[in-house]
């Protein structure tokens, strides 16, 4: 395992002015994503290193997002930095129709990875387009149109892909026509079901689940979307016997399961993927993200034997011109590599056990404005409230509160990049991350969730 280090010459007056200037810029020409951009004043970044980055003050934070949950091999590991340049001087870019070496690596690599049979990848250019072309692929080889997808869910920012995501981002882009159905998840903490155990939960919720398949129609349906354990809209990790009961049901209708590894895949949750947890075999697997810790944009749909032939002889409608870029798979290449050289789906596992359930049972018992603790490896949930008993949260569900940006507020002051969302402050921090800086974020963690207990009775 790499234990990440800092910049020796640290950030220079050079690298603030360069960092103000850039601000300014920003301000007048970016556009920003998910925002109202009069108001914005984002953060600038001059360097990044390791699991931390720095301000465009020259102040050091602890990354404890991993950006957008998808450096999992921390930031400017110098064998994929290394990899993209030597890339870079052979073959920069060139069409997907063509053979290339970096391409053809990383889909070995990767379909030695991915579970059962899903040996044929397709490349994209992130998760968006990843989910797109899982789903397009599903409604061929099925011949029906329909996807179910559950509330409480994210599958990216595409036309499609928002339509089917199930949390408030789709609100302002959401339109009939796109053939989604939406069925309640397996939640424990805030049960839909009013289950007071996980045998319940499991029970009651995949019932739930065949109910909307038959009210909806089997013979309408080809898809089944559900992310492997949901990221942005809670890290609500499934109760025992749920996924093995969705794999049953999908295959009891004659349903394309597509498992959404975007932001759990490579690593996060202690395994290659969040299914290994519960050993189950998704006919198409998406993912993003951490196949190259985010260097250098990719994506993909991982193709069970199956589906494959659907497109032996016929031809798939869909493709892209980036597929499988040269720049980008070099990078997942070196990253797997990496990965393995390194230990580090072992060193997640470990922290999850040893460092972050620990430590944030503690964190819980000792604040009363968490609720919840939840997760798996590196990749857990402060879920905070106002109130223990009712659960009331902290920031209604779709929006921030005055708390929560207090909160943050207190976290960077400790010295720390955190990851929030709604109601809650997610743990995702590089899977190669030290004891000592696991620790370190708890810490910081710990001390600043005192101004959440001020809110809290």
């Amino acid at each position: 395992m790499s234990t990440p280090g800092t910049f020796i010459a640290g950030v220079t007056d050079a690298d603030i002015e360069e960092g103000r200037r850039a601000y300014q810029q920003d301000r007048e020409h970016v556009f920003h994503s998910w925002s109202a951009q009069a108001g914005l004043d984002p953060m600038t970044v001059l360097r990044t290193e390791g699991s931390y980055v720095w301000d465009g003050e020259g102040r050091r934070l602890l990354d404890f997002s991993s950006q957008m949950v998808n450096t999992n091999i921390g930031h400017q590991h110098p064998a994929v930095v290394r990899a993209i340049q030597d890339q870079a001087a052979k073959i920069c870019t060139i069409a997907p129709s063509h053979v290339n070496a970096a391409r053809s690596e990383a889909a070995r690599l990767i379909a030695e990875l991915t579970p059962g049979d899903l040996n044929h990848v397709f490349f994209t250019n992130g998760g968006a387009d990843a989910n797109e072309h899982a789903i397009r692929m599903a409604r061929v080889h099925t011949g029906r149109h329909k996807v179910l997808s559950a509330y409480r869910s994210y599958h990216g920012g595409t036309d499609l892909a928002v339509n089917v995501t199930g949390d408030t981002r789709r609100f302002g882009n959401d339109h009939a026509g796109a053939g989604v159905a939406r069925f309640l998840p397996a939640y424990p903490y805030r049960s839909y079901f009013d289950s007071t155990s996980e045998e319940e939960e499991t029970a009651r919720a995949l019932r739930h689940l065949e109910d909307v398949i038959l009210l909806e129609g089997p013979e309408s349906i080809a898809a089944l979307i559900l992310e492997s354990v949901p990221g942005t809209p809670g890290i609500y990790v499934p109760p025992k016997g749920y996924m093995q009961g969705v794999r049953n049901l999908a295959d009891k209708y004659g349903i394309v399961w597509i498992a959404d590894e975007v932001m759990v895949g490579f690593g996060r949750t202690g395994e290659w993927f969040a299914v290994d947890h519960w050993d189950q075999r998704p006919d198409l697997m998406t993912f993003a993200k951490g196949v190259n810790s985010g260097y250098v944009p990719l994506g993909g749909v991982a193709i069970s034997d199956e589906i494959y032939q659907t497109f032996a002889e016929r031809p798939y409608p869909g493709g892209l011109t980036y597929s499988g870029h040269p720049l980008a798979c070099a990078a997942a290449v070196a990253t797997i590599q990496a990965m393995k050289d390194e230990g580090m789906v072992e060193n997640a596992r470990r922290l999850g056990t040893e460092v972050f359930g620990p430590g944030l049972a503690e964190i819980a018992e000792k604040h009363p404005s968490v609720g919840d603790v939840r997760g798996l490896g590196c990749f857990w949930a402060i879920e905070l409230v106002k109130d223990r008993q009712t659960k009331e949260p902290l920031a209604p569900y779709g929006g921030s509160s005055a708390a929560m940006g207090e909160l943050i507020g207190a976290l960077k002051a400790g010295g720390m990049l955190p990851f929030a969302n709604y109601n809650r402050i997610h743990v995702a921090p590089p899977l190669n991350m030290s004891t000592e800086e696991a620790r370190e974020g708890l810490r910081i963690i710990d001390e600043a969730l005192s101004v959440a207990d001020a809110h809290a009775v």
